[in-house]
């Protein structure tokens, strides 16, 4: 079995060299990063995660906590996030809260304060100061996704402006009649996504000077069956049915095409429906939606904890980044009838 040693007489340089270029280090060249892995590759080694533990005092493994992993925003980001941590010699422990908020707290009290994950990042968590502060004081770099969390490292989506976007696109086309299909009190947690959503909506139509009407809202859960239940009992009204549909997820604006059709009624002829997210369902369906580009958020993320783990060797981003979001449009919208 090839040893370090071989690797360093062959590239010519000492064994801690070697073994600096292989960890990713940035204390060393280029020039001698390519070198040392000239030599590794032609002698076959493989750098021994146990003994690069051992001297560097990391596992080379990333903790990612989410609150949900069924719901295919949180699986997107969880895609990004591994993917981008494979490219870079790292593994990925999952996390999963859907226990509710005792299995949150054994997550950050025991299993996140072992010395078995290098860093962290929380998916849609608003995390609390005393979870903060016990990964800080372990020296365990931190990054959150979803929205900002005071002297923590976030990628934050503006979920007021992405559903204003979402409405002024239905607004635009001649839709006065606009319902919403957002979160209910149960979802309304972490970072108040359903709540936040909803004010978008409603300053858009404040802004086109129309009063929302509380008629034109349903609670629903951000799943498909959810969507669809609270579509029928917007569409199934024989008065001031809505001409159009703000869906606060795609699935759930899924959901609502599916009501809509069991209804026997057409999209967008008789109802026009939008939603957000980007799903990779919603070109399926000729969804119209605001797309956020939940796998980039994972691969940011990702970045941003290489920053705190390899200082130099990624650009350094502010405290909070704000990510990207973009108006599709598809068959689902169109001007009312």
């Amino acid at each position: 079995m090839v040893g370090i040693d071989e690797v360093a007489r062959l590239a010519g340089v000492s064994t801690a060299t070697v073994s600096r270029a292989l960890s990713g280090s940035a204390h060393v060249s280029p020039a001698t990063r390519v070198k040392v892995e000239a030599a590794a590759g032609e002698l076959g080694y493989v750098v021994s995660s146990t003994a690069s533990s051992l001297a560097s005092g990391r596992m080379k493994n990333i903790g990612v906590v989410v609150p949900f992993l069924n719901r295919w925003f949180f699986s997107s980001v969880v895609e990004g996030a591994q993917q981008t941590l494979l490219r870079n010699g790292y593994d990925l422990t999952l996390y999963n809260l859907t226990g509710g908020g005792e299995e949150r707290r054994s997550v950050f009290e025991h299993f996140l304060l072992r010395q078995r994950v290098d860093a962290v990042i929380a998916i849609s968590l608003e995390l609390t100061e005393n979870e903060v502060a016990r990964l800080h004081a372990l020296g365990k770099p931190l990054v959150g996704v979803g929205g900002p969390i005071p002297g923590v490292r976030t990628l934050t989506i503006d979920d007021v402006a992405v559903a204003r976007l979402a409405t002024e696109h239905l607004l635009a086309l001649g839709h006065t009649r606009i319902a919403h299909i957002g979160g209910n009190k149960a979802l309304d947690l972490d970072f108040h996504l359903p709540t936040n959503r909803r004010i978008g909506y409603e300053y858009a139509l404040t802004e086109a000077g129309i009063d929302p009407s509380p008629e034109l809202f349903q609670p629903a859960d951000f799943t498909m069956p959810g969507g669809y239940q609270a579509a029928k009992q917007l569409l199934g009204r024989a008065h001031n049915r809505p001409t159009a549909i703000f869906a606060a997820s795609d699935e759930m604006a899924i959901g609502c095409i599916l009501a809509a059709r069991d209804l026997g009624m057409v999209v967008p002829r008789d109802v026009s429906v939008i939603g957000i997210d980007g799903h990779e369902l919603a070109e399926f369906f000729g969804l119209s939606t605001i797309a956020q580009f939940p796998k980039g958020q994972g691969e940011a993320a990702v970045e941003i904890l290489l920053d705190q783990l390899h200082p130099g060797k990624h650009d350094q981003a502010g405290l909070n980044t704000p990510m990207p979001f973009e108006l599709i449009v598809r068959s689902s919208t169109a001007r009312p009838q």
